[in-house]
């Protein structure tokens, strides 16, 4: 067999080359992708409210099965998958966030729950080194505000069997400090919760003042009654220079499943009854009256508005509108 080249395409097969010698486009040694380095998380955020100044910070997360059976436990499981496919997320894998918030009013520090402490879990516990990145440390905290006793909000109490905030009163629910110092109708799965109140919180009394609704913790933020989820857990309004905001802690722990459906039972909901009738009503209240809210458990950073929606309610998150 002969191959028969022509003149003309090896003058412009060597045209070819020139050009892209000139343009610097030889061959070069290979060089390896920049290595992977995993999901990155925003892990503070800070805007103001009126004369106040509102940090919330993310104490961390964990990922586990569900939603099914945590949320919608009175409802088949099939129901709750096909619902959570249908808002975009998982059916059997889910993510619960934890999101500490820090009120400054200008005369005192507040500090909302305490997270979930340096012995839960290896992706939990962030608060207190997060501290430094907000511009805090602990010594500033002059109040700490625990809306009710679990112990993703009072692991982080003490740290080396110390007080990790020295300086600070603390403020508990009555209602809430009395069921589980007393220890009555503890169930099971709360036995190793009481336990660790009684050893961290209950030492605490003596430098702490009990909420009840209505109560002041500080000039513009007030204690408003929200049992269900625990016997007396508390949400807290605040208000400053007519803006007004709403931490609900955890009347609502999931942004689609107990919120889009507050009749569906929440399995770590102490009264589960009592917990959809607090979600109800307190939804409708930050509703109605277009109050922004902060969720303990809602996705980071935590902060949004509800609207209701077909006889429901929806997360609406907050974009820009906090920071003017």
């Amino acid at each position: 067999m002969s191959i028969t080249v022509d003149r003309r395409s090896v003058l412009l097969s060597a045209a070819g080359v020139a050009a892209a010698g000139t343009l610097g486009l030889e061959p070069s040694p290979a060089r390896a992708a920049a290595p992977m380095q995993g999901v990155l998380r925003p892990s503070v955020y800070r805007f103001k409210l009126g004369g106040f100044e509102v940090t919330n910070i993310l104490d961390g997360f964990v990922q586990s099965n569900g939603p099914h059976p945590n949320y919608g436990n009175n409802q088949p499981a099939e129901t709750v998958q096909a619902y959570a496919v249908a808002n975009r997320l998982p059916s059997t894998r889910f993510e619960n966030s934890f999101t500490n918030t820090i009120v400054n009013t200008g005369k005192e520090v507040v500090l909302f729950d305490t997270g979930n402490g340096p012995a839960r879990a290896p992706t939990t516990g962030k608060l207190t080194s997060l501290l430094a990145t907000a511009g805090l440390s602990p010594e500033q905290i002059d109040v700490v505000v625990i809306t009710h006793g679990h112990l993703d909000h009072i692991g982080g109490l003490l740290q080396d069997d110390k007080p990790t905030f020295p300086n600070a009163r603390y403020v508990f629910g009555e209602v809430e400090f009395d069921y589980w110092k007393k220890g009555d109708n503890i169930t099971e799965a709360r036995k190793a919760n009481r336990d660790q109140f009684v050893k961290t919180v209950v030492p605490l009394a003596e430098k702490a003042s009990f909420a009840k609704t209505a109560t002041e913790v500080v000039p513009g933020i007030r204690a408003l009654e929200a049992f269900g989820h625990s016997p007396g857990h508390m949400a807290y309004h605040i208000e400053s220079e007519g803006r007004r905001l709403l931490v609900w802690a955890d009347v609502c722990n999931h942004s689609v499943m107990s919120l889009q459906q507050p009749e569906w039972h929440t399995g770590a909901d102490h009264d589960k009854h009592m917990g959809v009738a607090t979600r109800q009503r307190v939804l409708d209240m930050v509703a109605t009256e277009q109050i922004p809210a902060i969720g303990y458990h809602m996705p980071f950073p935590a902060v949004g508005y509800v609207e209701k929606v077909n006889g429901s309610f929806r997360w609406v998150a907050a974009t820009y509108q906090m920071n003017l």
